[in-house]
């Protein structure tokens, strides 16, 4: 996802992230309707916007921070540990999933989405030349389900090495309804349970939460940390990181 704005911008402020001139005038390539609100991808000169309920979320212009998602959490696992599964959660314009079918080091590789939309543009539509051949990687799987729904409810015993989230703007500042239960402590706790002993959790947000460190710590992890990324303007993005018990 892209830096927030600070203070957070509201609908329709996707305008601040614009190209200027001719080539900056957004064009809505497709709209959806579906059980969370509308979904609309638009193209503004080279880049795509995904844009939720009249609120930017993300667009293919950067993509650094959703690559150290993918990246930071294989660095803090142990080097020993065989072909690591990793659960991506939120496809969005397909930056870390990319990123982590690139690496050959990663084994299953299952990536969580809610918006039926977003997982068909990038089948069959604009954002395939994002995530490449990643959907035909054998590693690859794409779940059709709501992240925090399928982390409480998905088949006893299922665990992965890594966890690598990528929902909403970050935990402190939400734009979808149930979004910020991921961060609450039965939130967290049900990460824990979807991680192997020592498994790395890593959360994308719009900017560092010294909040959430805290909220992580409480929660029974261990080697919190925060890694930033600089942005054009505004504060960092920021990738929190956090390591399972053992």
């Amino acid at each position: 996802m892209p830096p927030a704005a600070s203070p957070p911008p509201g609908p329709g402020a996707a305008g601040v992230h614009g190209d200027g001139g001719p080539d900056g005038e957004p064009v809505v390539v497709d709209r959806r309707s579906g059980p969370y609100g509308e979904v609309v991808l638009r193209r503004r000169g080279g880049r795509y916007e995904i844009i939720a309920n009249g609120c930017f979320l993300m667009d293919t212009s950067d993509g650094r921070s959703e690559r150290l998602l993918v990246d930071a959490a294989l660095a803090a696992l142990p080097a020993d540990r065989p072909r690591p599964s990793v659960l991506i959660g939120g496809l969005g314009v397909g930056f870390s999933l990319a990123r982590a079918a690139a690496e050959p080091r990663w084994g299953r590789i299952a990536v969580v989405e809610r918006e039926e939309a977003v997982i068909g543009w990038h089948r069959s539509g604009p954002l395939a030349a994002v995530s490449g051949p990643a959907l035909a990687d054998p590693r690859t799987e794409i779940v059709h389900a709501d992240l925090v729904r399928h982390l409480r409810a998905a088949p006893r015993g299922e665990t992965f090495d890594a966890l690598c989230l990528d929902i909403d703007n970050g935990p402190d500042w939400t734009v979808t309804e149930g979004n910020d239960s991921l961060y609450t402590p039965g939130g967290l706790a049900a990460c824990r349970a979807r991680l192997t002993p020592g498994g790395v959790l890593a959360v994308w947000s719009a900017r560092p939460s010294a909040a959430f460190e805290h909220a992580l710590r409480n929660a029974g992890f261990l080697r919190v940390r925060t890694e930033e990324i600089p942005v054009a303007r505004g504060v960092p993005d920021a990738v929190h990181l956090a390591v399972g018990p053992a």
